[in-house]
């Protein structure tokens, strides 16, 4: 018959408890997906294509908090609250009955686009369950080539 020490028991409930979350790998990839998204076109020599390919990582990753905020709460924040949600609590509108201690966006501020300007937020959105864009290089809704919208519902 063998005894366990009571060292023995704690350390494998120590290597049991080990490892990462499913959001702390996500966060740790979206990350990642950014700065090569961000770095490699840039060394290429093609900076709208890569302040382009950098607007697209930046809604997947804002797409990745809000489904976070939405697991936390069980809907997304709404259009009049905005992405600010992520970064600090609700006060107006439908308030989050679980929402997480230092948000949901690293940094704690919402991020704006390549060209400076703040992502387009609709919640319930027109094309899924919220809309997020960025209105490209001219700012403005429509357009073409650089100045072409970037869209999460266009985002493969």
């Amino acid at each position: 018959m063998k005894i366990e020490h009571k060292q023995d028991v704690k350390w494998r409930q120590k290597a049991c408890e080990a490892g990462f979350t499913l959001i702390e790998l996500l966060v740790v990839l979206v990350i990642i997906g950014i700065l090569a998204g961000y770095i490699g076109p840039k060394i290429m020599g093609h900076p709208e294509e890569a302040k382009r390919t950098k607007a697209a990582l930046q809604i997947q990753g804002i797409e990745t908090a809000l489904k976070m905020y939405k697991l936390d709460n069980g809907v997304y924040p709404s259009t009049e609250q905005g992405l600010q949600a992520l970064v600090e609590a609700p006060t107006l509108g439908q308030l989050p009955a679980k929402w997480r201690e230092g948000g949901y966006l690293d940094k704690s501020k919402v991020p704006v686009d390549p060209w400076g300007n703040n992502f387009i937020y609709l919640s319930p959105g027109l094309n899924g369950d919220f809309d997020l864009s960025s209105y490209g290089k001219d700012g403005e809704a429509g357009g073409e080539g650089d100045g072409k919208d970037i869209n999460n519902w266009e985002i493969e």
